[in-house]
């Protein structure tokens, strides 16, 4: 699923380009023995990019700058966050990297970071090696350098992105393969989808649990007794998180959402935002009609306002009968999505949690 651009709005830098800049500006301070205030990084496609240095302190032995992170209008949860590179001279050779205060540590199998070490992705810690390498010139020949990152107020920060769930502790990651963010909708957001499918994988959990948010994941994991990493809360973006199973061979999975959201999947909308699909309301109608709801009682129903609406609508011998045949219908567009490589079965429950029908497509 393509992802779309939202127009007008002003792009940013990721962590990774914020941790780069402060780490070259560091090593910079510290070979040349003066306060740094703007440094201008080469991003991994070629662009420069000027950063504002926000701290800048350094002896002979080390020094330390920070730079306040601009995501530009993306809806990211570390914008603002000041990430602090600290670089000091070392008596082993070459570059060695760490994380300190407020940057994670990966605890689980199945990321791009070894279990230990601290969460700093490849092309992050590529910038960041290439930036000190740069600005250390040939006292990199005769001293190693130690370089730790760190982020003001990191582990607080981190308690509102799926890290935890990731098996990232104690911080934020420092992430970006361009360096630059793009205003996406919701691009931050599919890609912890794939890394949580990924650290499910390898977690071995023989079948995920997709839910549409916090909420329906609550009830799924009240009812389903799964491990923590096997649950996955993909929002909106049912189709993205379909193809990604199906490319990573995840071949199980179950869907766990409301009336809307399942209504709208049995529909073939694997989109589920209202900007990107409505409740069809017709749809609906035929498919009670077809769950064999008298077309007297349909034509006397209210007009409904929502799916949970116009399920609460029917009488209580039709309502489960309709709830099953969209789970069904549901599990049957979401497996089919995919060409079949993943089997599908959905769970409907109301606002409290309560089933209101399931359905399958294996």
């Amino acid at each position: 699923m393509a992802l779309r651009k939202l127009d007008n709005l002003r792009s940013g830098y990721t962590t990774g380009a914020c941790a780069a800049a402060a780490a070259g500006a560091a090593m910079t301070a510290l070979v040349r023995q003066f306060a740094v205030k703007k440094y201008t990084l080469i991003l991994p496609g070629g662009e420069k990019a000027d950063f504002k240095i926000e701290k800048c302190l350094f002896d002979k032995i080390q020094a330390a700058c920070s730079v306040i992170k601009d995501a530009g209008d993306d809806p990211d949860i570390t914008n603002g966050a000041e990430i602090i590179a600290t670089v000091s001279w070392a008596k082993t050779s070459g570059i060695n990297l760490d994380g300190g205060s407020g940057v994670g540590r990966v605890t689980k199998p199945g990321l791009e970071v070894p279990v230990g070490g601290p969460a700093i992705n490849p092309v992050p810690r590529r910038m960041i090696t290439e930036a000190v390498t740069a600005a250390a010139g040939k006292e990199l020949n005769k001293k190693g350098i130690k370089v730790v990152i760190s982020v003001t107020d990191g582990e607080a920060l981190a308690k509102k992105t799926l890290n935890p769930r990731l098996g990232i502790v104690g911080g934020i990651s420092i992430l970006g393969t361009t360096g630059i963010v793009v205003p996406y909708s919701l691009d931050a957001y599919t890609a912890c989808i794939s890394q949580a499918l990924d650290v499910a994988k390898a977690s071995h959990c023989t079948r995920v649990v997709l839910t549409t948010g916090r909420r329906t994941e609550k009830f799924a994991q009240r009812e389903l007794k799964l491990a923590e990493e096997c649950f996955i809360q993909m929002g909106d973006y049912v189709g993205f998180t379909l193809e990604e199973c199906a490319q990573k061979k995840i071949t199980s999975v179950v869907i766990w959402g409301m009336p809307g959201k399942i209504s709208k999947i049995a529909a073939g909308f694997l989109a589920t935002n209202v900007k990107d699909s409505q409740v069809d309301f017709k749809f609906l109608a035929r498919v009670a009609a077809e769950s064999g709801v008298p077309e007297a009682i349909l034509k006397a129903m209210p007009d409904s306002l929502t799916a949970t609406h116009f399920l609460q609508s029917l009488p209580d011998t039709y309502r489960p009968k309709v709830a099953e045949s969209l789970c069904s219908l549901a599990a049957l567009e979401s497996r089919r999505s995919v060409n079949g490589a993943v089997a599908v079965k959905c769970i409907m429950s109301d606002f409290d949690g309560v089933i209101l029908g399931h359905g399958s497509a294996e």
